[in-house]
């Protein structure tokens, strides 16, 4: 009984880090995504003085690497976790002052952003947690620019193992949904392998 109510608990911080606890986990998942991370911004193809948001962006070091190579964009990252905001806005403190970041509390349901001002939007590892594709896909269409481009990236496995539930999310919901919102070129990618695990991306473009 114990054991199960400890994963729960561990699961919920993973979802929603927290306390001293979470501010561990945040530093651990930049030391394991580093593969993923690096990926998924070349995914992006960044346009000059781009507009670019991260869903759920943890301690905030797919920013900073963002901005260290990149200094003429404006990367904004959104989590729901205030101990994660909080991580994200110190190692982004000095980009945040010069007015080339910003960090925000938030959810993904409905996201504290205007319309049409992000030429890029980004996510690692939040897909799992999406409690409605629909209205996160629906927000994001909202929060792109014309022409802007998403890359969502996730597992679908490790090792042997199969995850058929985020395959059939992504085959089923994902990519239904995005094509019907008007989100052209929608595209399934297959990244490098990190820590075993066997990542994932897809991709797409909200039409002019």
């Amino acid at each position: 009984m114990f054991s199960h109510f400890f994963k729960v608990w561990i699961d919920s911080q993973y979802e929603n880090p927290r306390g001293l606890i979470g501010v561990y986990i945040g530093e651990k998942m930049v030391r394991q995504h580093q593969i993923e991370s690096s990926w998924t911004i070349d995914q992006l193809h960044i346009q000059p003085r781009a507009s670019i948001l991260e869903l759920g962006c943890g301690a905030g070091d797919t920013m900073a690497t963002i901005l260290r190579n990149r200094p003429d964009v404006h990367v904004t990252g959104l989590d729901r976790s205030g101990t994660l905001v909080a991580s994200a806005t110190k190692r982004n403190r000095t980009a945040i002052a010069m007015q080339g970041a910003s960090v925000l509390q938030g959810d993904l349901q409905s996201l504290p952003i205007q319309d049409s001002c992000m030429d890029h939007i980004f996510s690692i590892h939040t897909l799992y947690f999406w409690k409605d594709i629909e209205v996160v896909l629906s927000e994001i269409h909202r929060v792109l620019k014309p022409g802007g481009t998403f890359v969502i990236t996730y597992c679908d496995g490790k090792g042997d193992v199969h995850w058929d539930g985020i395959s059939t999310s992504v085959r089923d919901i994902f990519i239904p949904h995005s094509t019907t919102l008007g989100f052209e070129n929608v595209t399934i990618h297959r990244g490098p392998d990190s820590r075993d695990y066997h990542t994932v991306a897809v991709t797409g473009r909200k039409t002019d």
